[in-house]
């Protein structure tokens, strides 16, 4: 289950989802480093193993074309050269005794490597 309060400039296409389970966990990061400026910047850049990788990190910044999302007051930044490669995308959280962390379930990835930290 997904929660999604605004779409800010962001059609169905082009936007990313935050599960409810990343939100509390974006929540909890935001409070810790005690700012309230802050939004999840959700990038994709040439690299890694398979051609492309992600990068989910906190940013003050709002560059010009964003796509800003808001989730549970949870603000999420995606770039104008990321949003083709993320339209559709899934960011959750898991945490379980194998594994803990965010994880991208992207539709538009044809491939990924087994780290699942690059994606083609």
């Amino acid at each position: 289950m997904t929660v999604q309060d605004t779409t800010e400039t962001a059609t169905q296409s082009s936007a990313v989802t935050l599960t409810e389970m990343a939100a509390g966990k974006v929540k909890t990061l935001l409070e810790q480093e005690g700012r309230d400026d802050l939004k999840l910047r959700i990038a994709v850049q040439p690299g890694g193993c398979s051609g492309m990788r992600y990068q989910l990190f906190f940013d003050e910044r709002s560059l010009d074309g964003d796509t800003v999302l808001d989730f549970a007051g949870v603000k999420v930044a995606v770039d104008r050269m990321s949003a083709p490669y993320l339209g559709g995308a899934t960011i959750d959280f898991v945490d379980t005794i194998e594994k803990q962390g965010f994880t991208i379930d992207n539709p538009n990835a044809q491939g990924s490597c087994a780290c699942g930290d690059s994606f083609n």
